[in-house]
């Protein structure tokens, strides 16, 4: 079974939850999470499609996907979640973040981790002004969507080519990171 970011289980009861966010500004001790269990059947597939996307696994924040991603019924995932009311602000230490049967973590000590990793306090990994643009955190009841319209065509495709020049940008980073550390050989 591969590793899966962005889910987790509330500690005691184990209840299934996504993590949005991992920390929000001015709070660095609460998460943003979705009960899975309480979404409707539709909205519960789409969900899980988008957290086991390519671009879910490999953004730091599940919002940076949801953002960006239609539901079955073609609205966009994050502006709906709060328009129903299924984010859920609660502490980190209450969340255990479980990548696979044997890796458990607890949210608070992951964000910890991150942070040592990264050089930053914990306070620093919350969303940054760029990205609560479009978003705004809330107290309990969520994060805010400026517009909840559903995405055009040309709107998806000039999201798609801008994830795709940043994902060859950043190919192209690891390419050249990876021939620093072993140079390929060439055959003679």
């Amino acid at each position: 079974m591969a590793d899966t970011k962005h889910v987790g289980r509330i500690k005691g009861s184990n209840e299934k939850v996504a993590v949005v966010y991992r920390t929000i500004p001015g709070d660095s001790k609460s998460a943003l999470v979705i009960r899975t269990a309480k979404l409707e059947e539709g909205d519960h597939d789409g969900l899980m499609r988008i957290i086991e996307s390519n671009e879910a696994q490999t953004s730091n924040e599940l919002y940076q996907a949801l953002e960006r991603s239609p539901l079955p019924s073609g609205e966009n995932a994050l502006p709906k979640f709060f328009k129903n009311g299924n984010l859920e602000k609660i502490s980190t230490s209450e969340v255990e973040m479980v990548q696979n049967p044997q890796s458990i973590v607890q949210l608070s000590d992951l964000n910890r981790m991150i942070a040592d990793q990264k050089g930053v306090s914990v306070d620093d990994l919350a969303v940054k002004a760029d990205a609560a643009e479009a978003i705004s955190v809330n107290t309990a009841e969520g994060v805010k969507p400026q517009d909840s319209k559903v995405l055009t065509d040309e709107q998806i495709a000039s999201r798609m080519r801008s994830d795709a020049d940043r994902l060859y940008k950043e190919a192209a980073k690891l390419r050249k990171e990876a021939e620093d550390l072993s140079p390929t050989k060439k055959k003679s």
